[in-house]
């Protein structure tokens, strides 16, 4: 189905939110647990599915919802539609601080690959499907980007990083990023996990043993600041926490 028209704003710098304007009927889709608030006239139901194919069976609706939960996703996604007259606003913001990406999708081809957990709502008729990347490797090695978002559609959509967004075009070129830093890509663009470097490299240079491997012509998105090194670095046992319990000699010294 075609994407519904909806217009939006883009709320704060550091940490943001998107505030989504719905015409009488237009509906908008979100991640569960997406909605920051929502005016009077703005009915909200959770359903299996994105709502993309209105002739979807029960199975076919089933099916998708049991691939949202693969990826790690909720098995519902939330639809938010204006019911009432005249011009409604839903709000959406993203589940930890950080930036978020508006994408019309067209721009694009009509199809973007974006991290399992970038997603944060879209316009009815958008289509989020899972994709596996094809090298194991990925999997295996990577961590992150062995399954991923695929979202088709012709309207638009909004996906969220942690930290600030870094926009790239890659032309017939080749860039290597940290797995957990990577937000989307264009479909023309070749995904790969590849070693870091030599073993000293890899044991010592503390930027882990592979990295994200990005190849060909297109747009990437890249995070700043991923949710797993940010719980890393927060969490008791993370280094900030070892930076603190670790002293210097004159903090030593000044101690005694």
């Amino acid at each position: 189905m075609n994407s519904h028209e909806i217009d939006y704003k883009i709320i704060g710098h550091d940490v943001q939110l998107v505030e989504i304007e719905l015409d009488p009927a237009e509906t908008v889709i979100a991640e569960a647990g997406a909605m920051l608030y929502m005016e009077d006239g703005i009915d909200f139901q959770a359903r299996m599915g994105d709502g993309s194919n209105p002739r979807a069976g029960f199975f076919d609706k089933v099916l998708s919802a049991g691939s949202r939960l693969i990826s790690g996703e909720s098995l519902f996604l939330t639809h938010f539609t204006n019911q009432g007259w005249g011009k409604k606003h839903v709000a959406f913001s993203a589940p930890y601080p950080g930036t978020i990406i508006p994408l019309n999708l067209p721009d694009f081809g009509g199809r973007v690959i974006v991290q399992k957990d970038a997603f944060l709502c879209a316009a009815l008729g958008t289509k989020i499907s899972i994709t596996f990347n094809r090298k194991l490797g990925a999997g295996f090695f990577g961590g992150e980007g062995f399954i991923l978002q695929q979202l088709d559609g012709d309207g638009k959509a909004f996906i969220h990083a942690g930290g600030i967004v870094i926009e790239k075009q890659l032309n017939n070129e080749t860039l290597r990023v940290d797995t957990g830093c990577i937000v989307g890509f264009e479909t023309s663009i070749d995904y790969s996990i590849e070693q870091a470097g030599g073993l000293r490299s890899m044991v010592f240079g503390g930027e882990g043993l592979f990295l994200a491997t990005l190849r060909g012509t297109g747009k990437v998105w890249l995070q700043s600041m991923p949710i797993r090194k940010l719980i890393a670095e927060l969490s008791p046992a993370g280094g900030n926490a070892r930076k603190e319990a670790r002293g210097g000699l004159l903090d030593n010294l000044l101690e005694g």
